[in-house]
C-alpha cells in the first residue's frame, strides 16, 4: 500500500467521514475500496437497480450500496462525492444542491492525492491508449519501472492498495475523468488532439475542451505540456497553464513498422518527447517503437483474402478517428460505419475522404445523420447488422481493396463496448470464403 496513504490512516484523516461514491464499475469500486481502507463511512449508490450487493465482492458487508434513481437524501450528508468515469455530474446537479464543488471528484483526482511519483498524463480526442501503451514499452524498454493505467486498465485507486510503487505513473486520461478533477497535476501532459467527441456527455465543444484543459491548469514552471501543431488555433493566446509548452508534429524520426498513418508518426513523436524527458536516449526509444505492434481494435489487420485486406479499426469512435485511418492505406477503402452517435461534421468528413474512399457500408444506429451527407460522394448502403455488411461489402469489393471497419460511433446500440464489436467483425471476416 502506498506510503502516504499508509499516513493517513494512521492519521485518521478519513475516519467517520461520509464518502458517496457514484458507479459500480471498476474505478468506482477502487475507490471504494480505498475510502474504505481510509476508514471512511462509504455509501456505493448506481442508478441500477439490478445491481446486488455480490457486486460490491470483500465489501458488500462493510458498504452501503444503494440502487435505482438518485435521491438528494443519498448525498446531503456526504462529505466528499467520488464519480466513476462517465458520470454525467451535470446531470446529477438537482441531487447535488447545496454540496461545496470542492468536494465532489472524480477518482482519478482522489486517487492523485496520495501519488508521489511523477505522472505523465495523455489526453486527446484520439489515439490515447495506443500512445499511452507506446510511452510504457519505451520506459520499461530503457529500465524504468512503471504503472499504466487511468482511463486504461487499472484504476488509479487500486494502484495505491494492490501494487509495488513505480518510478513513473503513466496515464491515460479522458474529459469524464479530468471534469471533475480540481488538483490533479502531471509533470508531463500530452494533448494529442481535438475533435467532436462525447457530444451525447458534454454540453457542447467549449466545456469538452475546458475538461480537456484542467490537467493543464495546475502544472507549473517545473512541468511540460506537449501539445500537437494542430492544437495552435485552439490555444493560441489562451493562458491556459504555467507548465513549459512544447509543440510537436508527425516526423519520421522513427521506424515504426506496425504503425500506419501520419496520425501514428505524431503519435510516436509525442511518446519520445515525453519519454526524453524521463532520460531516455534516442537509441532506447528507437528499439522500442520498432517492436511495438498496434494494439487490437486499432488499425488493426486482421485477414487478406482475395486481394482483399479486412482491418478492424472499432476503436475510431469519431470521424476525426475514421479519417485518419482511411488516409493510412493506398488502396481503395471500404469503411463500414455505424452505432450511436457521439457528435462531428458529417459534410466535412466527407469532403476531407474523398478519393479516397470507394463506397461507405452502414450498419446499426446513425444512418439518419451519416447517410444524407455521403451519399452524395461515395456509394452508400444499410445493413441492420455488422455481420451483412461485411458480407455485403465482401462481395462488391476487387482485389485490392480495403474493408476498414472504423464505425465513428460508440458502439452501444448492438454491443456491450468496442471490443465486443470488434470481435464480431473479425468473427465475420473468419466466416468468409477465401
Amino acid at each position: 500500500m502506498n506510503r502516504i496513504v499508509q499516513k493517513h490512516i494512521s492519521d485518521a484523516a478519513f475516519k467517520d467521514k461520509q464518502a458517496v461514491v457514484v458507479g459500480t464499475g471498476k474505478s468506482g469500486l477502487a475507490a471504494a475500496r480505498l475510502l474504505d481502507a481510509l476508514g471512511a463511512k462509504v455509501r456505493v449508490v448506481d442508478r441500477d437497480e439490478k445491481i446486488g450487493a455480490d457486486k460490491l465482492g470483500k465489501l458488500a458487508d462493510r458498504v452501503e450500496l444503494v440502487t435505482g434513481p438518485h435521491e438528494k437524501a443519498h448525498f446531503a450528508d456526504a462529505d466528499l462525492v467520488v464519480f466513476s468515469p462517465g458520470v454525467p455530474v451535470r446531470k446529477l446537479a438537482p441531487v447535488l444542491e447545496g454540496l461545496p464543488p470542492e468536494n465532489l471528484l472524480s477518482e482519478l483526482e482522489f486517487a492523485s492525492w496520495f501519488i508521489e511519483a511523477p505522472i505523465l498524463a495523455v489526453t486527446g480526442s484520439n489515439g490515447k491508449t495506443t500512445t499511452t501503451t507506446l510511452i510504457s514499452a519505451i520506459l520499461k524498454k530503457a529500465g524504468r519501472k512503471v504503472f499504466t493505467g487511468g482511463n486504461i486498465g487499472v484504476p488509479l485507486c487500486e494502484y495505491l492498495l494492490d501494487m509495488e510503487p513505480a518510478d513513473i505513473i503513466i496515464l491515460e486520461v479522458s474529459s469524464f475523468q479530468l471534469q471533475n478533477c480540481r488538483k490533479f497535476k502531471p509533470h508531463v501532459g500530452l494533448f494529442l488532439n481535438f475533435s467532436a467527441n462525447h457530444l451525447d456527455y458534454h454540453a457542447d465543444m467549449d466545456e469538452y475542451l475546458d475538461a480537456k484543459l484542467h490537467m493543464f491548469s495546475r502544472m507549473t514552471a517545473d512541468d511540460t505540456a506537449l501539445l500537437h501543431d494542430s492544437l495552435h488555433p485552439l490555444l493560441d493566446g489562451r493562458a491556459f497553464t504555467d507548465a513549459r509548452v512544447e509543440w510537436f508534429g508527425p516526423t519520421e524520426r522513427f521506424e515504426a513498422p506496425h504503425l500506419m498513418g501520419e496520425h501514428n508518426r505524431s503519435n510516436v513523436e509525442a511518446a519520445w518527447r515525453a519519454v526524453s524527458l524521463f532520460g531516455v536516449t534516442e537509441e532506447e526509444a528507437a528499439e522500442a517503437i520498432r517492436d511495438f505492434r498496434p494494439l487490437a481494435h486499432r488499425i488493426e489487420p486482421v485477414a487478406e483474402k482475395n486481394g482483399v485486406l479486412y482491418v478492424n479499426d472499432s476503436k475510431a469512435t469519431t470521424l476525426d478517428a475514421v479519417q485518419a485511418a482511411v488516409h493510412a492505406f493506398e488502396r481503395p477503402v471500404r469503411v463500414l460505419m455505424g452505432g450511436v452517435w457521439k457528435g462531428g461534421d458529417v459534410k466535412a468528413f466527407a469532403e476531407a475522404i474523398e478519393g479516397r474512399v470507394a463506397a461507405v457500408g452502414l450498419f446499426g444506429g446513425s444512418r439518419e445523420i451519416l447517410e444524407p451527407e455521403l451519399k452524395k460522394r461515395f456509394p452508400v448502403s444499410w445493413d441492420e447488422t455488422l455481420g451483412q455488411a461485411v458480407r455485403r461489402q465482401a462481395g462488391l469489393a476487387a482485389p485490392g481493396d480495403v474493408i476498414l471497419l472504423s464505425p465513428a460511433t460508440s458502439s452501444f446500440d448492438q454491443y456491450a463496448n468496442m471490443a465486443e464489436r470488434g470481435a464480431d467483425f473479425k468473427r465475420a471476416v473468419e466466416g468468409l470464403d477465401d
